[in-house]
């Protein structure tokens, strides 16, 4: 498997509940429809939350879930402004050994 990680930070966020931690990746597989999933999430600083997502293809998926961060909200949050996007072909990739996508 593949790793995408996205970033979030609460002090850019609306809404930030710590729920969007369960309720991005459950969003996410069900609009990739099980192409994408969770795959654990981290604190990456006091503010900063990382959650990670597996997938077979992480260059071809990531596009899916940029259109999926673009047109949906989650917990009443736009995350199109918030989000940050990484990838790597490797397996439970650290975020440092991945490479940012978006924006």
């Amino acid at each position: 498997m593949q790793t995408i990680v996205v970033v979030l930070d609460s002090k850019k966020m609306s809404n930030p509940d710590l729920d969007i931690c369960y309720r991005l990746p459950e969003q996410i597989e069900e609009f990739t429809d099980g192409s994408i999933k969770d795959n654990g999430n981290e604190y990456l600083s006091s503010t900063e939350l990382g959650i990670w997502l597996e997938t077979d293809d992480a260059e071809t998926n990531v596009e899916r879930l940029i259109d999926f961060i673009r047109t949906n909200k989650v917990l009443d949050n736009d995350l199109s402004g918030v989000a940050e996007i990484f990838i790597s072909e490797d397996d439970c990739a650290d975020l440092d050994n991945c490479r940012k996508i978006f924006p």
